[in-house]
């Protein structure tokens, strides 16, 4: 893409989500988040009405006095992005394609955080993770993230959620809100997201198009699987084939469901012929 053409797209972008995070999304971000992480602040004698699961053993056993643990609300927290820029992604029937809405959620996602003095973290993914930034603060940072989603090839033709949270897990130890934004078409990571939304405030955002769900019938039609290249000829005529697409997808869709159920990790669904704002809004209002 041409460096001007990038440089409009990212500004459009940066016009219409940084306003919604200004606007809309900065209280609720706010009060969706802030305060559910702590931080240890210092070890003091132990005092009457102190919880005892807070008894640091270690400082008690070496002084014999009882002391514990403090811990404060952390005042400054890490987002990150995990996000699918597998070829599934590019694909769209109705208002935008996925990729293009998963660009406009990661941005309001990430202006929402730096207007509140949070650092925003990204790990680009396939079947491979293709590429980390690191947490940083700052509008630069940001744009650089849209540069990115606007302009990244990926390398990789499938996805592979369950590598790319062992990856996030081995990297980041810090307690962070981590954001999984994908079309989870693929199955294979209950254990990492046991793991990660044990140490990590974890919310899967799934992305889908009206035609996931439900194949038209229009006849006869050549498709073409976005990840594997794969051609063939579909009978879109055939019940037997409709019926056969729906339950692929909704296997899926309620793998999704349960898994972050399981793991104690939050879900949402946007469609692409929906308002990902109201969804947005919906999610945050959930959690305050």
């Amino acid at each position: 893409m041409e460096t001007s053409e990038l440089l409009k797209k990212v500004r459009k972008i940066e016009i219409k989500t940084k306003g919604l995070s200004r606007h809309l999304f900065a209280g609720e971000y706010h009060s969706a988040f802030k305060g559910r992480g702590m931080s240890f602040s210092e070890v003091r004698d132990y005092q009457y009405g102190d919880d005892v699961r807070n008894i640091d053993w270690n400082v008690t056993a070496r002084t014999g006095d009882p002391h514990v643990k403090i811990f404060e609300e952390e005042r400054e927290l890490t987002v990150m992005l995990l996000i699918d820029i597998s070829p599934s992604s590019f694909f769209g029937t109705v208002n935008q394609l996925k990729s293009e809405m998963i660009t406009e959620i990661c941005a309001v996602l990430a202006f929402s955080a730096i207007n509140n003095n949070d650092k925003v973290g990204v790990a680009f993914f396939s079947d491979h993770v293709e590429r980390f930034i690191p947490p940083k603060k700052g509008k630069q940072h940001i744009l650089r993230i849209i540069r990115e989603l606007i302009n990244f090839e990926p390398s990789g033709k499938g996805t592979d959620i369950g590598a790319t949270l062992e990856y996030f897990n081995n990297l980041v130890k810090k307690r962070s809100i981590c954001f999984i934004i994908s079309d989870f078409l693929s199955m294979g990571y209950e254990q990492p997201l046991r793991v990660a939304a044990r140490r990590h405030d974890v919310i899967g955002v799934n992305l889908i198009d009206p035609r996931e769900e439900e194949l038209p019938n229009v006849g006869l039609l050549r498709a073409q699987d976005a990840e594997s290249g794969a051609l063939q000829w579909i009978d879109t005529s055939s019940r037997q084939v409709r019926e056969a697409y729906a339950n692929w997808h909704q296997e899926h869709l309620g793998y999704f469901s349960s898994t972050f159920r399981k793991s104690g990790a939050a879900a949402m669904n946007i469609r692409t012929n929906e308002s990902y704002v109201d969804a947005l809004h919906q999610f945050f209002q959930q959690r305050r």
